[in-house]
């Protein structure tokens, strides 16, 4: 009787061990998703803060995607509408029309749209921008800013080490909470 006593409380106590065992195995996987969950929600992702940015082309040079993941970003709140607009139109330009050559995008992707007199909208088609940040300059020297080069989140892979903000000579590039990934000039510098 002894050896069924001894056997039932070897059972016992392996049970326990066990028990616990698996206890502390599923608490440890709770954990583990709990924080995995979080830490997706705090993802950081690579911007270019406008307020820094001196436009000197190597966006368009530099990214590992062809054409560049900065992309010029139109900041309708600040635009002016301007029928000059410096970021539109190459400095010497004598007729304001559409025309290639009085264009400063080298690869036309402003678009400009009449309003009413005298009045344009611009529309930036991102196919076409390569982030060489032309318009950008410009639209800073002879206008109020509302171009600006922003890190396209759709096109951008999100390197480890950005190849751009190795580069960059004003140290424009960050890393941003991916909830909250621009970083625009002249809107109280806020994340949007």
């Amino acid at each position: 009787m002894k050896d069924e006593g001894e056997h039932k409380k070897t059972n016992r106590r392996e049970f326990l061990n066990n028990g616990i065992r698996y206890s502390l195995a599923l608490g440890m996987g709770g954990l583990g998703a709990i924080l995995a969950v979080r830490s997706k929600g705090d993802e950081l992702v690579w911007q270019l803060d406008a307020s820094k940015c001196v436009q000197c082309g190597r966006c368009a040079t530099d990214c590992v995607v062809t054409p560049s993941a900065v992309k010029c970003i139109h900041v309708y709140d600040m635009c002016g509408y301007c029928d000059l607009c410096g970021g539109y139109f190459r400095p010497d330009t004598k007729n304001l029309t559409t025309a290639a050559e009085n264009q400063l995008c080298p690869t036309q992707a402003i678009e400009r749209k009449f309003i009413e007199e005298p009045f344009f909208e611009y529309h930036i088609i991102k196919d076409l921008c390569i982030g060489c940040g032309k318009c950008v300059e410009g639209c800073g020297a002879f206008g109020n800013g509302s171009l600006q080069l922003q890190v396209d989140h759709s096109i951008c892979v999100n390197c480890n080490y950005c190849s751009i903000s190795r580069v960059c000579p004003s140290e424009a590039f960050s890393r941003v909470p991916a909830s909250k990934p621009y970083l625009f000039k002249g809107l109280n510098n806020k994340l949007l």
